[in-house]
């Protein structure tokens, strides 16, 4: 007579934590100077948020 198996156990996975960009901290936007003028450029005490161009906005760190 055979014995009736067990099903086996789930295991519960942990996805590896993804490291943070080093630019923008993990937000996925970084914040930019604004330019006023069209020759100088004068900087202004002014700033503007912009799409992080490292993660492309996700806030993980690229892998290459």
């Amino acid at each position: 007579m055979t014995t009736a198996r067990k099903p086996a156990s789930r295991r519960k996975t942990t996805k590896p934590e993804l490291a943070t960009c080093p630019d923008c901290e993990g937000h996925g936007e970084i914040s930019e100077a604004v330019k006023v003028g069209t020759r100088k450029g004068r900087l202004t005490d002014h700033r503007q948020a912009g799409l992080c161009l490292t993660c492309l906005g996700t806030g993980e760190a690229p892998t290459d």
